[in-house]
């Protein structure tokens, strides 16, 4: 079997926003591939109808689209030169349709809002999800005079920024000081765009059910707090109201079945910012929210792997009941509950459900199985089966090595840990290896035994790959990822003691040649490490936390997640982060490392790395620092496909030139 390349990834095909038809017999799915001469990613849509699927569209960027009816899409894609020239000096959208049995996409319509999801609410009416400028709440009504002179003094005024509250930027987003995720309404037949949300309102999730359009989202003019108030808004007299503001809630999830609407989230008072969410059902009318069911556990996909991109949907109302992804243990499966919160587990084959759609009890999914990369699969509601009916990664691992992960099964603490660890490419057991620990971010995600490129490509090329999820985890409860104010104790111990149960049961790796190697909670934990062992030989710091202290400061969530998960403050205990802080321990690392960061990581800013990198070369301790432009916190998952080969280079270099 021949080893992974270490840019094989250019070569997957990266499924996401996998959407049905009406009568729920053909769907369609966003099929992302990397493009390395133009160092980015190519989007088309792809249709599954019964002999298979087949693209539909070829621009090579696909942006929100619904099934209009059952032989129209509606799409995003500014295809003229003319709206492309337009897009680059006004905020503007624009949408085409395409028939599914063939011909091209024609435009429909345009608004003057750059859109970043769409609902059908029924023939020529959408509710748009826009991300707009505070600043200029009327944008979308001006003249083209007015918009020319908002262009203009944009250009003038490029060269500075404003901060006047926090967060001012955020991952993935950029600078987002004054700038509001908001909601719309479209009549196509008139034009006329109407605002559902308020200028200053950062919407975060919606649902329609029936003639309501219940949202979440916060007001806020100077610091966000996460917390969101429940607005509702009537599509036939165009009251918008608030009906509960408690602010009790964050990283909500709103869905509708039927005319219910269900409330997922989570008031952080008993766990902090990390806690699992509850289910509850809203009254539109009387604002009235009350307890469904708490099942512990976190309502999405947390298993990580570097071969997904693109957005996926969590839960569906559907047919009377909620269909949602949850992780538990060490897979993400799909889950179903009933109106009176009880909850049956549909799916939950060792892996992960990435996606999800269901109309008329046709259950259709995109899935990472059997050391697969992402598939279609069809599941049966009756019996329960799953039934792959895409192909569109098999062919590229085809006389591959795939390392099959082997469980470790280990106690720490009294507590029952998993772990996992992969052979090297021709394991000949009478060989010595050099291993390498692999650790997680979050820290509430999780690793499962699915399929992650990084890992493939070193087990490929001749080391012993070993991860597991510690205390803080995913998938296990509240009680199990409480890590506030543990940073670097119980978890430190956790994957210490998994170290010390794969040398035992692998004599074959060297101890002296171990290298340890993560990313945001993974880095913060390599340089905690490397800070109190010497038990490693190499290490590849990405994307971390030095210094909490910080951390609060820069971070787009530090003023909320920093002190929520140290215990301190920068005021009265900054003692406390100081001591969770990597960067105290410094004066200890011997151990050669290396940082990775971007320029636009507005998660774990370049800061974190820089301080790190700094005490380490003052103190003479060997090291390296590699600063992508361009990137932030998502590099190595939805980086630039010639910056995320960089990325691995570097850590294969220089994993090879201390471990080997």
């Amino acid at each position: 079997m021949t080893p992974l390349k270490l840019n094989e990834f250019f070569k997957y095909r990266f499924l996401s926003r996998l959407t049905c038809s009406p009568d729920g017999k053909k769907a369609a799915v966003v099929v992302t591939e990397a493009d390395p001469e133009k160092n980015g990613y190519n989007q088309n849509l792809w249709l599954k109808q019964e002999a298979g699927f087949a693209q539909l569209t070829s621009s090579d960027k696909m942006g929100a689209f619904l099934w209009d009816d059952g032989d129209t899409i509606l799409f995003a894609d500014a295809r003229s030169d003319a709206d492309q020239r337009r897009m680059e000096t006004e905020e503007l959208t624009v949408f085409n349709r395409i028939c599914i049995h063939g011909g091209e996409g024609k435009k429909a319509f345009s608004v003057p809002v750059r859109v970043s999801g769409i609902q059908k609410l029924s023939d020529g009416r959408y509710l748009l999800e826009a991300c707009c400028d505070a600043e200029v709440p009327d944008y979308y009504k001006m003249s083209e005079e007015e918009r020319a002179a908002v262009a203009k003094s944009r250009k003038e005024n490029a060269d500075y920024v404003i901060f006047d509250e926090v967060p001012f930027w955020y991952n993935g987003r950029g600078i987002i000081n004054k700038r509001r995720n908001r909601l719309f309404l479209f009549e196509e037949a008139t034009g006329i765009l109407t605002p559902v949300s308020a200028p200053m309102v950062e919407v975060s999730c919606y649902a329609v059910a029936g003639k309501r359009i219940v949202y979440a989202g916060e007001n806020y003019t100077v610091k966000r707090t996460d917390r969101v108030l429940i607005f509702t808004y009537d599509l036939e007299d165009g009251t918008n109201r608030c009906i509960n503001d408690d602010r009790e809630y964050h990283e909500c999830k709103l869905a509708a079945v039927g005319e219910t609407v269900i409330l997922i989230g989570s008031s952080g008072k008993r766990y902090g910012d990390t806690e699992n969410p509850v289910f509850y059902t809203v009254c539109p009318e009387s604002g009235t929210i009350k307890e469904l069911a708490d099942l512990d556990l976190y309502v999405g996909n947390s298993t990580n792997s570097d071969c997904r991109y693109g957005g996926t949907r969590s839960v569906k109302g559907a047919d009377g009941y909620l269909y949602f992804i949850a992780t538990a243990r060490r897979t993400s499966g799909l889950y179903r509950m009933d109106p009176e919160g009880h909850v049956q587990c549909l799916l939950e084959k060792e892996g992960s459900v990435d996606d999800f759609d269901i109309v008329g009890g046709q259950v259709i999914l995109t899935g990472m199985y059997d050391m697969k990369l992402q598939e279609i699969y069809a599941f049966d509601l009756k019996d329960r089966s799953l039934r792959q009916v895409s192909r569109f990664n098999e062919a590229v691992l085809e006389g591959r090595y795939v390392a099959e992960p082997e469980a470790i099964t280990f106690s720490c603490h009294g507590v029952e840990l998993d772990g996992w660890i992969l052979k090297p490419a021709d394991y000949d057991p009478a060989k010595s290896y050099a291993g390498i620990l692999e650790i997680h971010g979050g820290p509430k995600t999780i690793y499962s035994p699915v399929f992650i490129h990084e890992m493939q490509y070193l087990a490929g090329a001749g080391y012993f790959v070993f991860f597991c999820n510690p205390e803080g985890s995913d998938g296990r409860g509240n009680e199990f990822g409480e890590l506030r104010g543990k940073y670097g104790t119980i978890d430190y111990e956790d994957i210490m003691k998994f170290v010390d149960e794969v040398l035992s049961k692998y004599p074959q790796i060297d101890p002296k040649r171990l290298g340890v190697a993560g990313g945001s909670y993974g880095g913060f934990m390599t340089n905690w490490i490397i800070g109190h062992t010497d038990r490693f030989a190499a290490a590849a710091s990405q994307r971390s936390i030095s210094n909490w202290i910080s951390f609060y400061g820069t971070s787009d969530i530090g003023i909320i997640f920093g002190p929520d998960q140290t215990n301190g403050d920068i005021y009265d205990n900054y003692e406390k982060m100081w001591w969770h802080s990597p960067l105290k321990y410094a004066d200890q690392v011997k151990t050669p490392t290396l940082f990775i960061h971007s320029e636009e990581d507005y998660r774990c800013w370049l800061a974190e790395g820089i301080q790190m990198y700094t005490a380490l070369a003052d103190r003479g301790v060997e090291t390296r620092m590699c600063l992508f432009k361009g990137e932030n916190h998502e590099l190595s998952r939805s980086g630039k496909p010639l910056h995320r080969e960089k990325r691995l280079q570097e850590i294969s270099d220089w994993m090879e030139k201390h471990l080997n």
